[in-house]
Order: structure tokens, then sequence, then C-alpha cells
């Protein structure tokens, strides 16, 4: 078994920052790429930012400058320093994770239940 926990969100005025954390805990073998999703209401699920075991990153147009994606591979952990907030970056945000399970050596992708992330004055 397998659980990515999300953490950190919530209501923040615009311009403000937030830290979310993603930690994943269970039978893990390895965890290859991470990834942070987000979906506003009535909007599909897009991807914010993704970083590669090694430490490689890809981001968002939309996000550009203003996140910063990293993790912690002996923690199991990933997180998304989030600065310069719009009302538009309002939504759900979730995270994702491509991970081997320990003796099967099975390999699936995993999802968070979400964290609010709200901004508005």
């Amino acid at each position: 078994q397998v659980q990515l926990v999300e953490s950190g969100g919530g209501l923040v005025q615009p311009g403000g920052s937030l830290r979310l954390s993603c930690a994943a805990s269970g039978n893990i073998f390895r965890i290859y790429d991470m990834t942070w999703y987000r979906q506003a209401p009535g909007k599909q699920r897009e991807l914010v930012a993704t970083i590669s075991r090694g430490g490689n990153t890809n981001y968002a147009d939309s996000v550009k400058g203003r996140f910063t994606i990293s993790r912690d591979n002996a923690e199991n952990t990933m997180y998304l320093q989030m600065n310069s907030l719009k009302p538009e970056d309002t939504a759900v945000y979730y995270c994702n994770a491509v991970i081997i399970e320990k003796v099967t050596l099975i390999q699936s992708r995993y999802w968070g239940q979400g964290t609010q992330v709200t901004v508005s004055s």
C-alpha cells in the first residue's frame, strides 16, 4: 500500500505565499517523477510543475517565476513553494507520483487527496 498526503493549503491574500508538501508513505522501493496538478472549479485538471528523481523540473507557463518545485528523496517528500499568488491560482492542488513498490517492483501512478488553495482578499 502506498499513500500520498498533501498539506499546506489554505487562504492567502493576493501577493502572498504558501508552501505545499506531499509526503509519500508505505511500501515504497523508489519514486520517480513527482508532479503537482491543480483543478479550479469548472475547469479541467492541469499540470503545474513536475520534478524528476534527479531534480530536473518543468513548469506551466502560468506559474513560471512564481512557483518552485523541489523534493527530498530521503524523506519521500515533494514541495511546492508558491509566491506572488494570484486569485487565478485558486484551486485544489493534487500531488502525483510514479512509484515502484517493494517486493513486487510494480510501477504505478498514485494521487493524493488534494489540498485547497484559495487566493482572495
